[in-house]
């Protein structure tokens, strides 16, 4: 039950990022984080292009969070760190503005497949080698072009592949220092 109020108030909130003022109030824009607008570096993963980048972005984090089922408490630790370190590793890209979910989502799904396959579930391996090859196919050979004319904008994918790292790095982190382990209570 946790866990679907977690879900509901993490959508709420991306659909509140849709309106202005917002909306520009909260994308990541490389100049205005700069000049001191550090909220940015996390809000703009919660605000998107348009209804259908939100849409497909809050599906993702249901279906995610529906295969996985992680604690409401592992969600939204394991989401506010890779916000964090997404929106961060956004500056080692040559994008001036970004906004979006799915760096996250990237995120999210590799770090939780790379945790089960830490404990014990061996074939969640393919999960993990399927994220990675997904952001290699896009890195070399480009994002979809109709997810791109469906958001209305190139699709970041860089940020994907600055998810997924966060994400391997982050359980791996969990894993080794279980002093700082906050996966371990998943619902599974």
């Amino acid at each position: 039950m946790r866990l679907f109020i977690s879900l509901i108030a993490i959508s709420l909130v991306c659909l509140g990022l849709q309106f202005e003022p917002l909306a520009s109030w909260a994308d990541w824009h490389r100049m205005l984080i700069l000049d001191g607008q550090w909220w940015r570096i996390l809000s703009g993963n919660y605000t998107h292009t348009n209804f259908a980048h939100l849409g497909m972005n809050l599906a993702a984090l249901w279906v995610i969070t529906f295969i996985f089922k992680p604690s409401a408490k592992s969600l939204l630790l394991t989401l506010s760190a890779l916000t964090l370190a997404v929106g961060l590793l956004n500056f080692f890209s040559d994008m001036q503005n970004y906004v979006g979910l799915s760096g996250v989502l990237h995120g999210l799904f590799a770090c939780y497949a790379l945790k089960e396959v830490l404990d014990g579930r061996k074939s969640s391996w393919l999960l993990v080698l399927g994220v990675i090859a997904k952001v290699t196919w896009e890195l070399t050979m480009g994002a979809s072009e109709s997810t791109s004319e469906l958001i209305n904008a190139r699709v970041a994918v860089e940020s994907h592949l600055f998810g997924v790292i966060s994400g391997l790095l982050f359980t791996a982190a969990m894993h080794y220092a279980p002093q700082l382990n906050i996966l371990k209570k998943s619902q599974r």
